[in-house]
């Protein structure tokens, strides 16, 4: 069924909208020697092993570890973008395929009903389904029912 509005197709975003809500503050400049900062730093602490063999295992060096003064990548500080018109909401019109049936749910017959069970455990049985609009009808079902399974729990 097609639906009741859809997106003007005469319409659409124009060029010059702004929907950037932030923007990177063009005077925010980056601090002096931020790029001269290792991310990694030798191990200050490390001390080469007593059984380090130079010809067999190589030259020795200590192992990295992080930097506590590398502050990371430089980005600058994001600030309200003044130009910012907000959320670019697509106007909408009344389709002209769509036709109201205030019968769509109606059938002569609920003669099938599928259903999808995904379960751990096999063995499970799935039966007395009952699909009715009527509280009477469900009542007396669920009497039938429930005085079969307590017959079953007796055998």
């Amino acid at each position: 069924m097609a639906p009741k509005k859809i997106k003007d197709p005469k319409l659409s975003k124009p060029t010059d909208w702004v929907d950037e809500k932030e923007i990177a503050d063009p005077e925010d400049k980056k601090p002096e020697g931020w790029d001269g900062i290792a991310k990694e730093v030798t191990d200050p602490e490390a001390k080469k092993p007593e059984d380090w063999d130079e010809e067999l295992d190589g030259a020795w060096e200590a192992p990295m570890i992080p930097n506590p003064e590398y502050k990371g990548e430089w980005k600058a500080k994001m600030i309200p973008n003044p130009a910012y018109k907000g959320e670019w909401v697509h106007p909408e019109i009344d389709n002209p395929d769509y036709k109201y049936d205030p019968n769509i749910y109606a059938f002569d017959s609920h003669g099938v009903v599928g259903i999808e069970v995904w379960q751990v455990k096999s063995g499970t049985i799935f039966d007395d389904f009952l699909v009715t609009d009527s509280v009477e009808e469900a009542e007396k079902s669920a009497e039938k029912v429930l005085k079969r399974i307590e017959g079953e729990k007796k055998t």
